[in-house]
């Protein structure tokens, strides 16, 4: 699955705006993680030893479980795993918000899709020209994140406060009106499912990056 979201162009950050870039990155990551299997590139930056170093603060630790094997036997490992987990055939783990959020016998394109999609176009992006799948998938929706965050950023850096405020309050709707709903059960799902240590150490830092989010922004004036 190719981005959905089309990435905007932000200069560097500074004091509150680098965090803000930090969160931005972390939402990336995340994003390219549930978007498609694993590729070599991205392999190759968990083993980088400052985003090593970062993902073992926050109680990550994927470097040991990916060395002693090639990029490729790993590559080739991580996409059947993704498939069985994802995609199917079979029982899997839907990357979907609307199955967890619909109750029983809840379906695709649920109304809970369809208040993400206007979400998504009200706070102002639209999908690339390219995107055919559904607004609600998680890698969408962590896209959408890190967009947000990218913006929030760009607002600090420029001084104004006023906009960067309320893009965090559209952060805070998002996060504690939606993702905080589904995100936990959609991982809990993965740790259970998982075979290999990288989806279920990945589970485990989506959600609790997820959940840390939303308290934090929980507090944030209406």
């Amino acid at each position: 699955m190719k981005p959905a979201i089309e990435q905007v162009a932000v200069p560097e950050p500074d004091d509150k705006a680098r965090i803000a870039r930090e969160r931005s990155s972390l939402y990336g990551f995340l994003a390219s993680v549930f978007r498609a299997e694993p590729t070599a590139a991205l392999l190759g930056e968990i083993r980088k030893a400052a985003f090593g170093g970062a993902l073992k603060a926050v109680g990550v630790d994927l470097v040991d479980s990916l060395s002693g094997r090639s990029d490729e036997d790993l590559v080739e490992e991580l996409a059947v795993e993704y498939a069985r987990l994802f995609i199917g055939p079979g029982p899997h783990t839907t990357p979907y918000a609307a199955v967890y959020l619909g109750g029983d016998g809840a379906s695709l394109w649920g109304p809970e899709t369809v208040w993400v999609k206007r979400f998504i176009e009200d706070a102002g992006f639209d999908y690339t020209p390219d995107f055919q799948g559904l607004p609600d998938h998680i890698a969408v929706e962590l896209e959408f994140m890190q967009e947000m965050t990218s913006r929030e950023a760009r607002a600090l850096e420029e001084a104004t406060v006023a906009k960067a405020q309320a893009i965090v309050k559209t952060e805070a709707v998002f996060l504690t009106r939606h993702m905080a709903r589904w995100v936990p059960k959609f991982c809990a799902k993965i740790t259970s499912q998982a075979r290999l240590p990288f989806y279920s150490e990945m589970a485990a830092l989506t959600v609790d990056f997820i959940l840390s989010e939303a308290e934090e922004l929980a507090s944030t004036p209406s």
